[in-house]
């Protein structure tokens, strides 16, 4: 049982009042109840079973009306009976049709008083400038970073299309009068990227009540929740579990989620957790490589590449990876040619073929140099497997500083240690694969022949 990260003391309501507001809009609770466990105060508030429970056996353990639930399908129906409202989301066009924009505008109705009984959430935005350095050398550091960035931008993005309005200049924005800062805007963040869940039915979005339950993974998942027909929001004791009086009603927020995703989202890692699981690592088109320019121009897929668990196993994969490790030699080839419009635009080809970026590996795979080209990644994958390594070993501090908390501290060393256990074991599997491909005929007579043009070591990279 998890309890999300928080700070101390946010909580503007007493959770013990929560009950009055659910009452009086509509919630039902049956067999439970939401506040701290006993023993666990410091976990901050959850929902607990108010007597002995059986899955099969009770009805759904929460009720929320769909008028409740902050969707962007509600918020686009708040918007036809709210002026104000509506004002902001066409100011905000594009944006403010989206989720991501839609979910961030307030409203006067029922969950404005809702969001009251909600903790600060302790994600990573809010960490201190020490204490983010602790992430340095793992892959939390960029997505933090890239984080923030993103945050700005969307911060600058509101206040530039809602200036012009006469009650959002006065009570937002204006110097003396305004209220909204830039930390409002990733406070807002925080709670809805910690608590949004993806309810069949309803899409992303936060449903009050069952986003106060905490995260269990595998067996340790006691509920699940969904929407019934009528669209309002469902908390379901999993067929077959059993929750004595005063247990706590866990649901899964995803567990093939890595490490690196829970601190993020969450801030929270599970006692047992023993894996990285998942990574994500940057990768970078070499600076000598001539089609440089007009790679990074065609190129669609994310510049990186995914190294994951399966089993017990290490797996990688990436769309990326062969646009870097072809050249003109091996038959890509870019040419300029202009739009009906007058435009010019590159097109990528591939041994005269015209080429979509998105489908080259299975190109590669036709081609009778298919080893090579494996091979090859092998061996830039291998490389940055290890600049990681070093850089992760070359970053970390046995000591924590008094202005650095306690939290923030045995996060950023728990990741470090999973994170580094992860990268030596996808060293170790991409040597074997190596070995393995330095044995293909394919790449056999590849070595052959250039150890007959030049006499020297062969780069692979």
């Amino acid at each position: 049982m998890i309890r999300r990260g928080r700070t101390e003391g946010w909580l503007k309501q007493p959770i013990d009042t929560l009950p009055t507001w659910a009452t009086f809009h509509g919630v039902a609770f049956n067999g439970v109840k939401i506040g701290p466990l006993p023993g666990f105060e410091e976990r901050g508030s959850t929902v607990i079973a108010d007597t002995d429970l059986e899955g099969g056996k009770v009805e759904p353990l929460l009720v929320i009306p769909k008028e409740l639930i902050i969707s962007r399908q509600n918020i686009e129906m708040f918007a036809r009976a709210d002026r104000h409202l509506r004002e902001v989301l066409e100011a905000l066009g594009d944006f403010g049709r989206t989720t991501r924009g839609t979910k961030d505008v307030g409203v006067l109705n029922p969950l404005t008083e809702y969001i009251k009984f909600l903790p600060d959430e302790l994600l990573p935005t809010f960490w201190s400038e020490e204490e983010q350095e602790l992430l340095s050398g793992t892959t939390l550091r960029p997505a933090v970073r890239a984080k923030l960035n993103s945050l700005l931008r969307e911060f600058e993005t509101l206040r530039t299309a809602t200036e012009s309005i006469g009650w959002c200049a006065r009570y937002w924005w204006d110097e003396d009068t305004g209220m909204v800062t830039f930390e409002d805007w990733m406070r807002v963040d925080a709670m809805y990227r910690s608590r949004a869940l993806e309810f069949p039915g309803a899409g992303d979005c936060m449903m009050p009540c069952v986003d106060m339950a905490n995260h269990a993974s595998g067996e340790g998942t006691a509920a699940i929740y969904e929407t019934d027909s009528d669209g309002n929001g469902l908390l379901l004791l999993r067929e077959g579990k059993k929750i004595a009086a005063g247990g706590e009603i866990t649901i899964t927020y995803g567990d093939e989620k890595g490490a690196c995703e829970n601190i993020f989202s969450y801030g929270f890692l599970e006692d047992a957790v023993t894996s990285a699981k998942v990574m994500f690592l940057d990768l970078d088109i070499p600076d000598d490589d001539p089609l440089r320019p007009a790679k990074i121009f065609v190129s669609t897929a994310a510049p990186g590449f995914r190294i994951f668990e399966k089993k017990d196993h290490i797996e990688w994969e990436s769309d990326f990876i062969w646009l870097v490790v072809i050249n003109e030699e091996d038959g890509l080839d870019f040419r300029v040619r202009q739009t009906i419009d007058g435009k010019r635009e590159i097109q990528a080809f591939w041994k005269e073929q015209e080429l979509d970026t998105v489908k080259l590996r299975e190109h590669l795979q036709e081609d009778q140099a298919w080893d090579i080209y494996r091979l090859r990644a092998m061996v830039l994958l291998q490389q940055r497997v290890e600049t990681q390594i070093e850089t992760l070993q070359g970053t970390q501090s046995e000591l924590r500083e008094a202005s650095i908390r306690e939290g923030p501290w045995k996060l950023a060393v728990q990741l470090r240690q999973l994170e580094l256990e992860m990268l030596e074991h996808t060293f170790n599997t991409l040597e074997r694969q190596k070995l393995s491909l330095l044995e293909s005929e394919a790449v056999q007579r590849y070595l052959g022949m250039a150890t007959n043009e030049v006499d020297e070591e062969v780069d692979f990279s």
